[in-house]
């Protein structure tokens, strides 16, 4: 059985959604209160009213996403395969999530100029390392690699947002070649620790 959304909780839903469809279809320099309200069928005078602030209202936009992301990720780490097919779903979502990953751009952008915003989107980027330490920490151990954990997760972390700013500005010279490496010594570390 549904329970039925109280109004204003409506309305914040329909105002999230309209945000992440414009930040993903025309970025943030392009959205105002007006047309945001016009996206949402909502009065505009109501962004100000539940957000406090257009920022505020964006940076929600992307803990609301982040938040189902993160849940999906931390049940593909969680299951019950191996690190390499692990690995493998996580590039295919990689692949996939290109509209979350606009949106996590549109925001770092909007905060380089913003200390608060700044502080919301440093804890987005601190939720998603803290699912890359479990992630990461078996493996580590089990190949044995010559790396620190955190020095690892920022390396992970590094090389997917390089990946991700690249194809977001039209590049995509050589990453099928990285990845493919990639994937390949992963077998190798498997089959060396299995073996």
């Amino acid at each position: 059985m549904s329970v039925a959304k109280l109004p204003r909780e409506d309305a914040e839903d329909r105002f999230l959604d309209a945000a992440e469809r414009l930040l993903v279809d025309v970025g943030h320099a392009q959205i105002t209160t007006r047309r945001l309200a016009k996206e949402a069928d909502a009065n505009h005078g109501l962004v100000h009213y539940y957000f406090g602030s257009m920022e505020n209202l964006l940076a929600r936009v992307l803990e609301r996403f982040t938040e189902r992301l993160i849940e999906r990720q931390r049940q593909l780490y969680a299951s019950d395969v191996p690190f390499l097919e692990k690995w493998r779903t996580a590039m295919r979502y990689l692949d996939a999530d290109e509209q979350y990953q606009r949106i996590w751009y549109e925001l770092q952008a909007l905060a380089w100029s913003r200390p608060e915003l700044r502080e919301r989107v440093a804890l987005v980027d601190a939720e998603w390392r803290a699912v890359l330490r479990e992630a990461l920490a078996e493996p580590l151990e089990r190949y044995g690699l010559p790396i620190p954990l955190e020095a690892l997760v920022s390396l992970v972390v590094t090389f997917n947002e390089g990946i991700i700013w690249e194809r977001l500005s039209g590049i995509d010279t050589g990453h099928a070649e990285l990845l493919a490496w990639i994937d390949a010594w992963l077998e190798e570390q498997e089959a060396r620790v299995a073996g």
